[in-house]
């Protein structure tokens, strides 16, 4: 359907800050201000990074190879304040849960920068996160139920392991979740 004025502010996170994605990051349209005041209470620590999504982000995959997909170049930042809320956190025994594969992206980024340390920056990126990747950092991912032959569907059958991601997929088709950006969202485990 055609975009109306209220998907403006209903197609946004409530910790958005900065224009320049082509969309919104929608794991993170699970959360409101309410649930993010809880987690904080219970201790979680929250820490955020930018990623611009751009239109490559949503390009199907279209090659035989997967080696021969070419991703667009996207622009993230990783704070430093993130950087040491995750170096905190990580010292006392926590797990780096990413919001989103365009978090998981930036933060997987910003780790590969620094060759397995973490980097705060402004960067761009064309990473393409598929099994030969090699994850360095985020342990957990929370993301919705993305599209067939996507990157983002090859991302996380990275992460959590192919035959997991195919079970929870006719899962979520059995009992009838909803897909995409206002779907039903799903948490990984990093397959080891």
């Amino acid at each position: 359907r055609t975009a109306t004025e209220t998907d403006e502010a209903r197609y946004q996170t409530v910790y958005a800050k900065q224009a320049g994605a082509v969309a919104a990051p929608t794991a993170g349209l699970h959360f409101d201000k309410s649930m993010l005041s809880i987690l904080s209470e219970m201790g979680v620590a929250i820490a955020h990074v930018t990623l611009h999504v751009g239109l490559g982000t949503f390009q199907p995959v279209r090659v035989e190879n997967i080696a021969d997909h070419q991703m667009h170049k996207e622009i993230f930042h990783v704070p430093p304040e993130t950087v040491e809320s995750i170096r905190r956190a990580k010292a006392a025994g926590g797990r780096v849960l990413a919001v989103g594969t365009t978090s998981l992206r930036a933060l997987e980024a910003a780790a590969a920068a620094g060759k397995g340390e973490l980097q705060p920056g402004h960067r761009d990126t064309a990473i393409f996160i598929t099994s030969r990747y090699r994850l360095r950092l985020v342990e957990r991912l929370l993301t919705n139920f993305h599209l067939p032959r996507s990157t983002l569907l090859m991302l996380v059958s990275a992460f959590g392991g192919a035959e997991n991601i195919r079970r929870a997929y006719q899962h979520a088709i059995n009992e009838r979740y909803r897909f995409f950006s206002y779907g039903d969202a799903m948490l990984i485990e990093r397959e080891s």
